[in-house]
């Protein structure tokens, strides 16, 4: 069942108590009332009968000192019927309670004849066929003698009336109950409309629409309820759209794996086909043996960079503290034959790191300095103290790398220009290495070049236990 739909149950379940209750309480209130009025007046009647009674009876000639039953017979009868258009109901008892006069209809049992006395006024309501009426009783004294006076008064409007009453408030609150149904859907449609509205956002999701939002209608709980989902469906689309390209990473280092597997191999193939099925002359030789050679170096490089990737990314390294200015030594010691001018300068300091695993980045970018230059060509190696950590600076005057391929060059096996990255025994693997290795330094490698200007890459390593 829907929530607006148990919603509205319940508010109708509520609604038809409480107007139930209510209604019967206001029902019963009315007719409990107009009873204790109708028995107020029943017992003033019967007052007025005994008084009426007594008086009649002080003008009886006195030629008896006690009154005869035959009088009280015509008293009764008077009383019956005097001052009013229809008789009334009278019962008349001598002290043994024998019955000295009845009027035609009453029909009550002697039971409340029975629970009154000389000093106790009584009555009951009974039901006489389809008729109520109240019962009275009183004890009269009348020349010395104690005669019972009962009345009857129907009272049975006062009954009719609570059933119309009920039957009233019934169809007034049937009446009611339908125009609050109706109101309460029209709420409940209203109030559960972020509902439907987040229901029918998670079953777009489901199938597939994850640029899909539950829109926002409202400020409270619910509101904020959608606001959270909307927050939830982009971080999932953002999780999603990782993990695609994650995927679509993989397929790439796959295939651009199998291609340079392929590219070396065939090489290799060839020319040791070409040696083991021809005579060649020294020089042929030597050159298909060089072929082989180099294409083998280029098969294990790529190899160990592999290697050194799944390894970096696979392990924990522990920072130790080194002064700036010997690792330029070293990068000095390491290009100090090169052909090409290199320019270092560097701020004192120290830094925090793997020393192993940053040479490797620094020679790394250095070597690939080199490959994008020309012969001769300058460049810069700079360290700067920053209020971060040390900056590293590597910058060539080359060729360039082009903006839309400078976010793809840290991928695995990706190179800009493959027939030159080749001739240099590139794979494609030195700057996603040395990615890694700065995640694992809780740094990254910032890009920043110009087609046929050259390019600068530079990194900042954070300090760490505050030493400059």
């Amino acid at each position: 069942m829907k929530f607006s739909l148990k919603l509205l149950l319940w508010m109708i379940i509520v609604m038809a108590i409480a107007l139930g209750f209510s209604g019967y309480y206001f029902v019963n209130y009315v007719f409990e009332t107009s009873l204790a009025r109708e028995v107020g007046q029943a017992l003033d009647e019967n007052s007025i009968l005994s008084f009426a009674f007594e008086t009649a009876a002080l003008n009886v000639p006195a030629k008896y000192d006690v009154l005869q039953d035959h009088t009280v017979e015509e008293i009764a009868s008077n009383l019956e019927t005097g001052g009013h258009s229809s008789s009334r109901l009278l019962r008349i008892s001598d002290e043994q309670k024998n019955v000295l006069y009845v009027s035609n209809g009453f029909e009550a049992d002697s039971i409340l004849l029975e629970q009154t006395d000389e000093s106790t006024k009584t009555y009951r309501i009974i039901k006489m066929g389809e008729g109520y009426y109240v019962q009275t009783g009183a004890a009269v004294d009348a020349l010395d003698r104690i005669i019972y006076l009962e009345t009857m008064r129907d009272i049975s409007d006062v009954f009719e009336e609570r059933e119309l009453g009920f039957s009233v408030y019934r169809q007034v609150t049937v009446a009611m109950l339908i125009a609050g149904a109706v109101i309460m859907h029209l709420i409940s449609s209203w109030l559960t409309k972020p509902i439907r509205l987040l229901t029918r956002a998670t079953k777009r999701m489901a199938a597939g629409d994850y640029y899909y939002r539950a829109k926002q209608i409202s400020n409270d709980e619910l509101g904020q309820l959608t606001k959270d989902f909307n927050y939830m469906a982009n971080a999932l689309e953002e999780n999603i759209a990782k993990l695609e390209e994650g995927i679509e990473d993989r397929e790439n280092f796959v295939a651009a794996f199998a291609h340079e597997l392929k590219t070396p191999l065939t090489a290799i193939i060839g020319y040791a086909d070409m040696l083991r099925s021809h005579k060649l002359d020294e020089e042929k030789s030597f050159l298909s043996a060089n072929y082989i050679y180099t294409e083998g170096k280029r098969l294990e490089a790529m190899s160990f960079r592999l290697l050194d990737i799944i390894v970096t990314k696979r392990n924990e390294v522990e920072f130790q503290k080194a002064s700036a200015e010997s690792i330029f030594l070293y990068l000095q010691d390491m290009f100090s034959g090169s052909s090409l001018q290199f320019q270092y300068r560097y701020d004192k300091g120290t830094v925090w790191a793997e020393m192993n695993l940053l040479k490797t980045v620094l020679v790394n970018l250095i070597d690939n300095a080199c490959k994008a230059s020309e012969a001769g060509g300058l460049i810069e190696v700079g360290g700067y103290r920053m209020e971060a950590g040390y900056r590293f600076e590597i910058k060539d005057y080359g060729v360039g790398i082009p903006e839309e391929e400078q976010k793809n060059i840290i991928k695995a096996f990706y190179m800009v220009d493959k027939s030159r990255a080749r001739s240099k025994n590139g794979a494609g693997l030195g700057l996603a290495l040395c990615e890694e290795i700065l995640r694992l330094h809780g740094s990254g490698l910032k890009i920043a070049s110009r087609v046929g200007e050259g390019t600068c890459m530079s990194f900042i390593l954070p300090d760490r236990e505050g030493g400059k």
